[in-house]
């Protein structure tokens, strides 16, 4: 159930990327279970909006090992705006060369989580 698609095009280019993709209702399993960080790369105002529970903001270029996890098997879900943006994919595949075993991407991105009528935090 991890791997979803809402038009085929993220997912497929996680897959290819060597990149898993969690559904929104599998990532608010592991919300639940408290198993998951989760990093929104969204511009900060949007963040401030509406934002995954618990999510930390980080910048998907300039962000450093420091400020994830020091757990390097601790799961990590990387989102943005929607499915087709490339921001989550890209912050992903940056921690995955920093050493962490299980990243992930939101593929619906924030707007698939509220279409999905997910938890909402705000600032």
């Amino acid at each position: 159930m991890d791997e979803v698609s809402l038009d085929g095009s993220l997912s497929d280019v996680c897959k290819t990327d060597g990149l898993k993709t969690i559904s929104p209702e599998a990532l608010q399993e592991r919300l639940e279970s408290g198993r998951v960080t989760v990093i929104d790369v969204n511009a900060r105002d949007n963040w401030r909006r509406a934002h995954v529970p618990g999510a930390r903001n980080l910048d998907p270029a300039g962000y450093r090992e420091g400020d994830l996890p020091e757990d390097k098997v601790t799961t990590l879900v990387f989102y943005c705006s929607n499915p087709v943006c490339r921001k989550a994919p890209n912050a992903a595949k940056r921690a995955k060369k920093m050493g962490y075993e299980d990243v992930r991407v939101l593929s619906a991105g924030i707007k698939g989580w509220i279409a999905a009528n997910m938890p909402l935090e705000s600032c």
